[in-house]
């Protein structure tokens, strides 16, 4: 039944995600307008082991994403929760008050995994989730699963964004995304225009810390 029902959600992603594409053509389309931070002096990561989990660095700047236009950065002051209840550092509001560049304001939870939620305060159709963990240092975080739901709990209607907690530690599944390098740009994952209210953001540490930090988080879509 289980088994059956995580088909019957992912049947419904799928469809979701099409009507998304389909609905959209290209001339509705711009590049996101992403501002990146200025990159840090992070040095060369040749010094940590690159499994076939790992991402290879390419050097080269990410590809334009394309979404709708007109999409606003809709996290931009909402409300942040998490598992940690005393943060080791930082406040929750630092994690979207528009402050992306490698200062000493984040948010730091402590070892083990940890969890940060979002509220957008009503659903929204998402084009695209950044996320910056910590880039001024190389470093690769582990068990890194992005979900999005109208359920605050998250107990129905789960979407799974990205996951590349690929030996489920997590107990949520075996992801199949690829592990990466932190960089000023930041995660950029694809929604697909899936609709939800709630962000929910694991994570277990990194090559450098088993520390869970978070710099910002922006949640992409149109206004309504």
């Amino acid at each position: 039944m289980k088994m059956q029902k995580v088909r019957m959600l992912s049947v419904a992603a799928l469809f979701a995600a099409l009507s998304f594409t389909v609905n959209t053509s290209a001339a509705d389309l711009e590049a996101l307008p992403l501002q990146l931070p200025k990159p840090s002096e992070q040095g060369t990561p040749s010094d940590i082991e690159l499994s076939e989990y790992v991402e290879k660095p390419t050097g080269k700047p990410r590809p334009a994403f394309m979404a709708p236009k007109g999409v606003k950065n809709i996290a931009l002051g909402k409300k942040v929760t998490s598992s940690d209840d005393s943060p080791l550092a930082g406040t929750f509001d630092l994690v979207t008050d528009g402050n992306k560049e490698a200062t000493d304001e984040f948010l730091e939870l402590h070892r083990k995994p940890q969890w940060i939620q979002l509220d957008l305060e009503k659903s929204y159709p998402l084009a695209a989730i950044v996320v910056w963990h910590s880039f001024a240092t190389p470093q690769v975080y582990r068990d890194i699963v992005v979900m999005g739901s109208d359920d605050p709990e998250f107990k129905e209607g789960v979407t799974i964004f990205y996951n590349n907690d690929y030996d489920n530690n997590l107990k949520l599944g075996a992801g199949k995304d690829l592990e990466y390098f932190e960089t000023h740009e930041g995660r950029l994952i694809d929604c697909k225009g899936k609709k939800v209210r709630y962000i929910r953001m694991y994570s277990n540490g990194s090559t450098f810390s088993k520390l869970n930090r978070y710099t910002e988080v922006e949640v992409w879509a149109p206004e309504e």
